[in-house]
């Protein structure tokens, strides 16, 4: 495109400034009409001074209307932080009214209080790179270190709650959850942070198990003891409860390593302190691509919302399923989502560790968890 500001036509039969002004609008008008399409071609911007988003929020996509309810027309994804290197298990505290995440190649925790949004950005630092949080039913901190498990106690101490199974040291935990029924805390050992030096330390150059087979365990509230009740997942990541505690839902992301693993979210039935009928509920496949299903968190209707990426534009954000397996929902962002967790006063609120941020938006349904 010839340049509008560049010297004046020389031509003495022209009106040189209808023309050059002409140009200029010319030019101004096909700017504005890239401008209009970029939200189509490029990712979408959150930054501060933006102008705010048009309800409803087009990245909030309802698959099937009948089953997917929890869409609000009248909110919007927000962006409450970024600047992280690996944004990870977010986690609410309902006494305090905040909530807590992992930057695990940075070797910290941070927290987001709910009443300001202030952001803490060295919450526990050195976290000893950890993962996974939650809380249990005393309101006391959990979190998934890079070799152990660990409980943060009222009076300032962490007590190790896991380092070894089976006569060996673990992987590397990355995520728990906790029963309320018997207090029982269920926990999943991919082994991630002892297979790289960016989120841990390398057990061995190519170790795709640094100590032992990958596992889900659960750790008795009587006694301490840990016993593993699943090994059907190549890696083992994310887990949740359905609403009843009758289900648990495990997360593979073992095609990092295993190239024979499917992306998919594992059912099983609780019996007591087993698990029985494992088998894959959710195939993570959409249009023909694939992603990892990192974490999730099931709602009061039973409603699987999934963290999801490693694909792109379209499909990186929160992949929501129905209690049979079938997507009904999605929301877009424009980074890999790791986690996701409920809170807010409401319990109303998700929010989402994606990357190198901190996402959350208003839903119209509750997380069945306390945490």
């Amino acid at each position: 495109m010839q340049n509008p500001f560049a010297a004046r036509d020389t031509d003495p039969t022209s009106n040189v400034t209808s023309l050059n002004r002409r140009r200029i609008l010319q030019t101004a008008g096909a700017l504005a009409a890239s401008t209009l399409v970029a939200p189509k071609a490029f990712a979408r911007d959150y930054g501060r001074n933006v102008q705010p988003q048009r309800y409803p929020d087009p990245d909030i996509v309802v698959i099937d209307a009948k089953r997917f309810k929890a869409k609000v027309g009248n909110t919007v994804i927000k962006r409450l932080y970024t600047g992280c290197l690996w944004a990870e298990g977010p986690a609410w505290n309902a006494q305090g009214q905040y909530l807590i995440w992992s930057d695990i190649p940075a070797n910290r925790q941070l927290r987001y209080l709910d009443d300001d949004g202030h952001i803490s950005e060295r919450f526990r630092y050195p976290s000893e790179e950890s993962n996974g949080n939650s809380f249990d039913t005393e309101g006391r901190q959990l979190s998934a270190q890079r070799t152990r498990l660990v409980r943060f106690e009222h009076n300032g101490g962490v007590t190790t709650l896991a380092e070894q199974a089976n006569g060996k040291p673990l992987n590397g935990p990355n995520d728990m959850v906790v029963n309320p029924i018997d207090k029982a805390i269920w926990f999943t050992d991919p082994g991630y942070g002892g297979i790289n030096l960016y989120e841990g330390q390398r057990a061995a150059p190519g170790v795709t198990q640094p100590n032992q087979k990958e596992a889900v365990y659960r750790i008795d509230p009587t006694n301490g003891q840990i016993n593993k009740v699943a090994d059907d997942a190549f890696k083992p990541n994310g887990l949740a409860f359905s609403p009843d505690y009758k289900k648990l839902y495990v997360c593979d992301t073992g095609i990092t390593h295993y190239p024979e693993a499917k992306n998919v979210v594992w059912q099983y039935d609780v019996n007591g302190d087993k698990l029985a009928n494992g088998k894959p509920l959710i195939d993570m496949t959409l249009d023909g691509k694939s992603g990892f299903p990192d974490g999730l968190r099931v709602d009061t209707e039973g409603n699987i919302w999934v963290g999801a990426g490693w694909v792109g534009d379209g499909y990186d954000g929160v992949q929501i399923f129905a209690p049979d397996g079938q997507r009904i929902g999605q929301i877009k962002l424009p980074e890999t989502c790791a986690n996701v967790c409920f809170g807010g006063k409401k319990r109303n609120r998700l929010f989402m560790t994606a990357s190198q941020s901190l996402y959350a938006v208003y839903v119209e349904t509750q997380g069945a968890h306390f945490c």
